[in-house]
């Protein structure tokens, strides 16, 4: 696959690829990054061999938080270490340089997936593992490493069910790349089946779980913790996380129908993309509910902070006394309910789970989230977890004791990955 691949984008080469790039360096705000994406600067820095050397790339955002549990413990257990990141996008470095200075010792970007300017990263990186968080599969990179016989990880890894049929249909392609990793650890059971139906190896696949079952262990997960704006006083706060158009408009009415029973509710909104924050400004504004955007003022509004920011949720989640995760009311599988659920936050969620369908499901199972159809299930639910104290309470304990109880999978990760080296 990879002659095949490395053939067509010679041919596409003067026709897509150098007028992308030439464009790319016409555009100031992505110049540097894409001169630094071609190896333009970058230097072998590692010369000490009796180090070993460990590259993790993460996608974006998402993937960058999720790895903060193995590099704090890749760190802390493997002795002698020089570990390398690198991401894809812009806001992905801009979280990892704010994460992840003092955990890594060198930032690198990530290369443009053309052949010789892969093999010049892997020269100059010379990881002796590399190991990719979840997402992000370029074949030339992965086809570079196997050739140097440098054994590659895919972890946290897991495949959603739109995802399942895309590699389906076109296995010719996903297949050889699944097949380039030494191994494979999957977050469920479900996610390594998906694989072994697309013809991988079952000795090459392994369940090993989600990393954020572990944040109480490498990160703080306690109550409460510092936030950088204001909020008026309240008495009740719900946080929907994480949410889709589609989805904000039934949480504001829902929330307003609340506040007519409850005035001392608060709400916050945090959309997944982060520029529909005017928009939601605007649905809040059309029934008299005042809203503040966190990218206009450094505070809230007097019902409702819509936070279009990146980096913020998770702290804000610890604040929570009740969680909504979004993606779930709209088809689009759900957002992940682990990030609430291990601050003491029941999670509620629509019956649209189907990427984290055993997390959830399981959730569920242990009393810590609870499955709401529409607007009316969902206004009901909040007005009973409110006005009951204790239930609450157990349903907030519950939902970290679960998360608790998965816990030691960073421990299952760095035992294979001592062996891969």
């Amino acid at each position: 696959m990879i002659i095949l691949y490395t053939i067509l984008q010679l041919i596409l080469l003067p026709f897509l690829f150098i007028p992308l790039t030439l464009l790319s360096l016409s555009i100031p705000r992505y110049r540097l990054r894409s001169l630094r994406r071609l190896g333009i600067g970058l230097k072998r820095e590692n010369n000490n061999r009796n180090k070993t050397t460990i590259w993790v790339h993460a996608l974006s955002v998402g993937e960058v938080t999720s790895s903060l549990p193995l590099l704090s413990a890749l760190r802390k257990e493997i002795p002698n270490l020089e570990l390398v990141f690198s991401t894809t996008t812009r806001s992905g470095e801009g979280v990892a340089a704010k994460l992840l200075t003092e955990k890594v010792d060198r930032f690198v970007p990530f290369p443009f997936d053309f052949l010789p300017i892969v093999k010049y990263f892997i020269h100059a990186v010379r990881p002796d593992l590399f190991i990719l968080v979840e997402t992000d599969f370029w074949p030339a990179l992965l086809a570079s490493l196997k050739k140097k016989n440098i054994p590659t990880l895919l972890v946290n890894g897991r495949i959603s069910k739109k995802s399942f049929q895309s590699y389906q249909r076109y296995s010719f392609s996903f297949k050889p790349l699944f097949a380039s990793f030494h191994t494979l650890s999957m977050q469920t059971e479900r996610d390594k089946d998906n694989l072994i139906k697309l013809g991988i190896d079952h000795k090459q696949v392994r369940t090993l779980g989600n990393f954020k079952y572990d944040t109480a262990l490498y990160s703080s997960a306690t109550r409460n913790q510092p936030i950088s704006f204001s909020l008026p006083e309240y008495r009740h706060l719900f946080i929907a996380g994480s949410t889709h158009a589609g989805e904000e408009e039934i949480i504001i009415h829902s929330f307003n129908k609340l506040k007519q029973k409850l005035p001392d509710i608060y709400l916050i909104i945090a959309p997944r993309d982060i520029n529909r924050g005017r928009d939601i400004q605007g649905m809040a504004t059309a029934i008299g509910l005042q809203a503040n955007c966190r990218s206009q003022i450094n505070a809230g509004g007097k019902d409702i902070l819509i936070l279009d920011t990146i980096g913020e949720l998770n702290k804000v989640y610890s604040h929570a006394h009740v969680a909504f995760v979004g993606g779930s009311f709209v088809a689009k599988g759900g957002h992940n309910p682990i990030e609430p659920a291990i601050f003491s936050v029941p999670v509620l969620f629509g019956p649209h789970m189907e990427d984290f369908s055993e997390i959830s499901e399981e959730l569920m199972e242990a009393g810590g989230a609870i499955k709401v159809a529409d607007s009316t299930e969902l206004t009901n639910m909040l007005h009973r977890l409110f006005t009951d104290r204790l239930l609450l309470e157990q349903k907030g304990e519950a939902a970290r004791n679960f998360i608790l109880s998965q816990q030691g999978v960073i421990k299952y990760h760095i035992e294979l990955i001592k062996e891969m080296l």
